[in-house]
């Protein structure tokens, strides 16, 4: 063996020396003695502290853009203490199903849970599940919610002295009236009235089951606002209780079997938060929930938050629909005008500010925000969206035209569409028939078998590819040529910077509310409005040049005026439920809607037609009056500025008629089934249609399964046909 050998020999002995079995397993029970002392230590330090002094929590205040206060909120918890004989004992053992199903049997911890929040605390993985019911009543009734390892120590210590010195049923007490259950409402009293509108004592069990789910999740899980997956969770963790209390042999299988999803009450505004206040601060909240400053960070207080809100602006736009919409309603005496509700939301498209917004008649009487609800159908205003996307796509026409405001298409009112595997035959309003109408006239029409036929032409994917750039939600949003119709949902404040981003020359506007949000420990980043360029400058300005004449000879004519330089576009959904004006000035993108709601138990979403004894509430009409009221006053009185518009595409078809031309329309005759080809699904005299509004929650939630079957045919604006003789302007608007 050489003398390298020999090293090699040598240094493997004393690896094999130093590593010996004996020396790990020393060293292993060394270092569990240590744990163990080391806990031991900690456990003879840390004594159970007392509770934690709800006087200590602070308000949150809210204020203008120019720094006046809007209002203020959380200054003390929503919290009424209930003995645990109170809350019903299947509604105990709910919550102990969903949390802690070993509560009864444990010893106060769960070594397993915690050891894996120390791990998720330690490595930066955020929260962690796991722990005991006792585990959080310490934390919520003792401690902080700080995410740090020596709190989790702390959290361990003492609630196995918890545990010691209490009963479970002081234990189980003192979670359910310390616990944050979402809107505001800590404790089981609270959130029985918030949800469901009953006392504790009154909770089934199936309520409490909702409860006892909603505490893993509670902004996402709250039915009022969840998303459609928010919707499915919640619901499935529903179950998962019930079923757990089956098999610890709280519920009986049969009784189980007969229960049924408890879909809770609409909620309600907090005192103080009346008229337009409520939803200015809910749209913050909101927006400082996408932003990770959750509702139960905000409910401790000490924020000062800062709306872009303009109160001149904000102001203005109240009176504009009190003055051009309220004033003319009796919601007393009239049903039809007793359903009207009216939404908008304005955005400065130069940086994304939402400078107004109106959510309806008030936050304590109507508490869903119109401004920002997602379940009614946009309508006709996704038109222009439509000629984007053709024009970003360089789409061309059947016959190999280059689509552009010049570019002739067939306006025949019934016509089918070629080349859509999805037979479509829409209907032009009145059943009216166009000359071979320009696209820019058919803008200005609205006409529907035009842009029926341009969808096809650009596909129906390439469409909601750029409608979703521009920022419209992904909500029942078909890939079809009934889109054209403006089938999917989206609120005004989505469609407010849709057009914004028109408006900004194709750089996407995303629209934000709050200006900052300044805490003594945290501070929120503020979202930036102005993103990327989403669609090119010539795209954007083409479609802001054909809305130009929309407002000046077409549809959109009641917002004309000299006073400044506007482009926009009215939309009616099916059957009347829904009538929208979007529009936009250099300045400002407003965005403003009526919807019909059912003032029934449950909601539900009912016509407009015949609001004020007007006929049909059409975008052209209210909503129309009370953009252009609102926006001179906004402008104060008006405005210079003029569109900036660089290469306008025309198209490559000759021009046979000019664009501010009337077309030669033409009364065509009802068609018959085998004049006009319909999709299987729909009857011979009917055209395909946007899905069903939703109906699953009276505070409009989206419907997470819409109904495709069609009840009327679609008017220029998206909406349906109304009987022969029915009031309305020269487009019908």
């Amino acid at each position: 063996m050489g003398r390298a050998d020999a090293r090699r020999a040598a240094r493997s002995g004393g690896i094999r020396r130093l590593f010996t079995w004996r020396k790990m397993l020393g060293t292993f029970f060394g270092l569990c003695l240590l744990v163990m002392g080391g806990f031991a230590a900690l456990y003879l330090y840390v004594d159970v502290p007392p509770a934690n002094a709800a006087a200590q929590e602070q308000s949150n205040i809210y204020k203008y853009s120019d720094g006046s206060i809007l209002a203020r909120t959380g200054s003390g918890a929503n919290r009424e203490i209930v003995d645990l004989a109170v809350v019903p004992k299947k509604v105990q053992h709910a919550f102990v199903a969903a949390e802690n199903k070993s509560f009864y049997r444990d010893r106060g911890i769960d070594l397993k849970g915690t050891t894996r929040g120390v791990f998720n605390t330690l490595s930066g993985k955020g929260k962690q599940g796991g722990s005991t019911i006792t585990q959080q009543y310490v934390k919520n009734y003792y401690l902080t919610q700080d995410q740090t390892v020596s709190r989790k120590l702390k959290e361990l210590v003492i609630s196995l002295k918890v545990d010691q010195r209490m009963k479970k049923d002081d234990i189980l007490a003192g979670y359910l009236n310390t616990v944050f259950y979402g809107r505001g409402a800590s404790g089981i009293q609270a959130a029985a009235q918030a949800y469901y509108g009953v006392d504790a004592k009154d909770l089934d069990v199936s309520q409490g089951a909702y409860l006892a789910a909603l505490l893993q999740a509670p902004s996402q899980y709250d039915w009022a606002h969840a998303t459609p997956t928010g919707k499915r969770l919640v619901k499935a963790r529903w179950a998962y209780t019930l079923d757990n209390m089956v098999e610890e042999g709280w519920l009986d299988r049969a009784e189980r079997a007969k229960l049924t999803f408890p879909v809770p009450v609409p909620p309600k505004a907090a005192p103080g938060l009346e008229g337009q206040t409520g939803y200015l601060v809910e749209a913050a909240n909101q927006e400082m929930e996408r932003q990770g400053i959750t509702e139960e960070m905000r409910r401790a207080g000490g924020w000062t938050i800062t709306l872009n809100i303009d109160k001149k602006r904000q102001k203005q736009l109240e009176k504009s629909v009190d003055r051009q919409l309220e004033d003319q309603l009796d919601r007393k005496k009239n049903k039809i005008d007793a359903t009207v509700q009216a939404g908008a939301t304005s955005v400065d498209p130069k940086t994304g500010k939402v400078v107004a917004l109106y959510g309806g008649v008030g936050a304590t009487e109507h508490y869903i925000s119109n401004a920002t609800r997602r379940d009614y159908q946009p309508a006709s205003t996704f038109k222009p969206l439509v000629l984007a996307s053709a024009l970003e796509n360089g789409s061309k026409t059947r016959a190999g035209d280059l689509i552009g405001l010049n570019t002739v298409y067939d306006g025949t009112s019934r016509r089918p569409v070629v080349g859509s595997d999805t037979p479509f035959a829409p209907q032009n309003e009145d059943d009216v028939s166009y000359r071979n109408p320009t696209v820019q006239t058919a803008m200005d029409k609205s006409i529907n078998s035009v842009f029926a036929q341009m969808v096809v032409d650009v596909t129906p994917k390439a469409v909601k590819k750029t409608a979703l750039g521009l920022g419209v939600p992904d909500l029942n949003f078909p890939e079809r040529p009934a889109i054209t119709l403006g089938t999917m949902n989206a609120s005004t404040w989505d469609m407010a910077g849709v057009y914004a981003t028109l408006d900004n020359h194709g750089k996407k506007v995303t629209p934000t509310i709050v200006k900052s949000a300044v805490h003594r420990d945290r501070t929120m980043e503020p979202v930036d409005g102005i993103g990327g360029q989403v669609i090119s400058r010539s795209s954007a300005d083409t479609v802001t040049k054909a809305l130009t004449e929309v407002v000046d000879l077409g549809s959109g004519h009641e917002a004309n005026t000299s006073a400044y330089d506007a482009a926009g576009k009215t939309g009616t959904s099916e059957n009347n439920k829904a009538a929208w004006f979007a529009a936009y000035t250099p300045q400002l993108s407003t965005v403003v809607a009526l919807y019909g709601e059912s003032t029934k138990q449950g909601g539900g979403q009912v016509s407009l037609t015949g609001t004020a004894n007007s006929g049909r509430a059409n975008g052209g009409g209210f909503p129309a009056k009370i953009w252009a009221d609102y926006t001179l006053g906004a402008l104060g009185g008006g405005s210079d500025a003029s569109f900036d518009l660089e290469g306008v595409e025309h198209g490559e078809t000759a021009v046979t008629e000019t664009p501010s031309a009337s077309p030669t329309p033409t009364k065509k005759p009802s068609a018959t089934p085998s004049e006009t080809p319909e999709p299987p699904s729909q009857s011979p005299s009917e055209t395909p249609v946007e899905p069903s509004p939703p109906t699953e929650t009276p505070s409009g939630t989206p419907s997470e399964t819409p109904s495709e079957t069609p009840s009327e045919t679609p008017d220029p604006d998206g909406g349906s046909q109304q009987p022969p003789g029915r009031p309305g302007g020269p487009f019908g608007q």
